[in-house]
């Protein structure tokens, strides 16, 4: 028992950065940042995966949230919800291909075009 409250006191005490980084769970190198006017999306790349997570700019009531990738040639991947802080991750195989993110938080929203080609 003693155990488990130890662990559960550690999992409570971890830092904000590193709860952060937990959440978004994207490994790999982040590749791009693209801004818009209520957030911005995070892109990552590992080997041939690209990952995507949409982060709001000012954190606070939940919005309508998204975040996509595509493969060129591919179908896209994504996800969307009522979200506050962050919306995420969405992964797909890109291996060399070029990838197109999209992006929105309530009315702002960026879509980047034919990136990491």
């Amino acid at each position: 028992m003693a155990v488990l409250t130890a662990s559960g006191l550690f999992a409570l005490g971890a830092p904000g950065p590193a709860q952060a980084a937990a959440a978004q769970n994207c490994a790999g190198r982040k590749v791009r940042t693209l801004s818009f006017s209520t957030g911005s999306v995070h892109v990552y790349r590992s080997g041939g995966m690209v990952c995507a997570v949409t982060h709001a700019r000012h954190p606070g009531p939940q919005r309508w949230m998204t975040v996509s990738v595509q493969a060129r040639g591919f179908r896209p991947a994504h996800k969307e919800g009522m979200r506050s802080r962050l919306v995420g991750p969405v992964r797909t195989y890109a291996g060399q291909r070029c990838v197109w993110v999209k992006g929105s938080r309530g009315n702002g929203s960026v879509s980047s075009g034919w990136i990491l080609c």
